[in-house]
């Protein structure tokens, strides 16, 4: 526990994950708009301190599989809440794979913010904090906070000076909050003993935010010690949304942040509501709940979420390869330390894992080497965290004129003037950041969507069926302007 850490002193607030990153790891992201309505408003009165809303895999899914128009959404759900609502993106890259030029970077913010965004949650996949600098500056001139993420993995570079030292770029670059960001729930307690006090202590009076994955099972024992630390705030999830390869349960975390004595906002009756709305989803919807997570020894060594561990699996067994899956998860350990070891998050986690299934389908190391992995380890993306290894540098023939030293986005064009002329005076900014970012083809269904598509229910419709499925409520008032309606079971 730290010197500093004075139970009753100190107050430990909530970020609520649900609409976001749980139904990302435990549905394939595909929560829908209209499932969220009904209980905006509960969640509202739970006490978050921010709610976040939006992220990479949320806003890609909405325009490939769900036909909703993510700003749609974004903007319904600001308006919705009082509490205020935190959007995340990938730094240089937004919400896809890409690395955009800086004007795209920045007239994204200025959506975000128009639509109801307060806080702009931003990261890199490599802990380049070069390429999160357009994301802080435009988010903070449209206005909103802004909060930095570091991505946590386990490597002997990765070292507490290591993040001691992102932690100061990241205070220099004048942002309000700073998290440590654990996708695939690597740390453990003995790590945050040594690691949250040296960040806390560099971060100098930000606040800072924990988000941890359950997968190994260790998060909630890791937010714990993120608490006596000095962490301020933590990502959690409602409970029948929460653990496995998800987030901590909000409950859970709340029950330990008052066994230690910290100061909470939150409302237990506001919360069991919430959690009650999401059992009945699962059962409606046939949707999977969260469930404690095993420990896995191997997750330390090819430390590939749980998500894209499922999804690999899938397309194993289509190519009747799935008795294959340990030598590749295997080779991934092998295949991040030839690279200098990575972080296996989007975009990285799936470059490890399609070069680790060549080399074993293969039968012989980097045969193939895919032009993405070539891109990386040319310095494409960002500065690597340590040396490449010889094996891989003598199969993949770069030349030193071809490595890249300068910021990624440096050597990238501005594209929305481009964009203004091919699109017409008509278009707007989320026109604009839509063509960006996807083929015409892919979002013309935002346009003129088949109906029924966008929201299969309106919210009042939704919570007509939710009344009527609990066995425990006879009748229920719903109350409008000027008008009251009684809904009998």
């Amino acid at each position: 526990m730290s010197a500093n850490f004075r139970p009753g002193e100190h107050r430990f607030d909530f970020i609520d994950v649900t609409l976001r990153d749980a139904h990302q790891c435990l549905w394939g992201t595909r929560m829908t708009t209209a499932t969220m309505t009904p209980i905006v408003d509960v969640i509202d009165r739970a006490g978050y301190a921010f709610i976040n809303i939006l992220g990479g895999a949320v806003f890609d899914v909405c325009v490939r599989y769900l036909q909703e128009n993510p700003w749609e959404r974004v903007g319904l759900l600001c308006s919705r809440f009082a509490t205020a609502c935190d959007g995340l993106t990938r730094g240089q890259s937004l919400y896809t794979f890409e690395l955009f030029p800086d004007d795209v970077v920045s007239l994204n913010s200025h959506v975000l913010a128009r639509r109801g965004i307060k806080v702009l949650t931003v990261y890199d996949a490599l802990n380049d904090n070069r390429n999160i600098e357009s994301s802080v500056r435009s988010g903070h001139e449209a206005g909103m906070q802004v909060n930095a993420m570091m991505t946590y993995t386990l490597s002997p570079v990765h070292t507490d000076a290591y993040y001691v030292e992102r932690t100061r770029e990241l205070l220099a670059l004048g942002v309000e909050f700073i998290s440590i960001k654990d996708p695939t729930g690597l740390l453990t307690p003995e790590r945050g003993r040594s690691l949250f006090p040296a960040v806390v202590q560099a971060a100098n009076g930000i606040p800072l935010q924990l988000h941890s994955h359950c997968q190994s099972g260790l998060a909630p024992e890791v937010y714990d010690i993120a608490m006596q630390s000095g962490f301020r705030l933590g990502y959690t999830a409602t409970e029948p949304l929460a653990n496995g390869a998800s987030l901590p349960a909000t409950e859970d975390i709340l029950a330990r942040a008052r066994r230690l004595g910290l100061a909470t906002s939150m409302d237990d009756a506001a919360l069991a509501e919430v959690a009650g709305y999401f059992d009945w989803i699962c059962e409606r919807e046939d949707k999977p709940r969260g469930k404690i997570a095993a420990y896995d020894p191997a997750l330390y060594e090819h430390q590939i979420p749980g998500g894209m561990i499922s999804n690999l699996r899938y397309q194993l067994e289509s190519m009747r390869l799935a008795h294959r899956l340990p030598e590749i998860l295997d080779e991934v350990a092998r295949v991040r330390r030839d690279l200098g070891y990575p972080i296996a998050v989007s975009p990285f986690a799936q470059y490890l894992v399609t070069q680790a299934t060549l080399n074993v389908v293969q039968g012989e190391r980097y045969k193939t080497i895919p032009d993405e992995i070539r891109k990386y380890a040319r310095g494409y993306y960002g500065r690597l965290a340590a040396p490449l290894a010889p094996e891989f540098l003598e199969r993949a023939n770069i030349s030193d004129r071809e490595y890249v030293t300068e910021a990624p986005a440096a050597r990238l064009e501005p594209r929305i003037p481009r964009l203004r002329r091919e699109l017409g005076a008509a278009a707007t900014d989320e026109d604009l950041l839509l063509s960006a970012f996807y083929d015409r083809k892919l979002i013309e269904p935002l346009r003129n969507p088949i109906p029924g598509c966008q929201f299969r229910a309106t919210p009042l419709m939704e919570l007509i069926r939710y009344l009527g499925a609990r066995t425990d409520v006879g009748y229920a008032r719903v109350r409008f302007a000027g008008a009251d309606i009684t809904v009998a079971a």
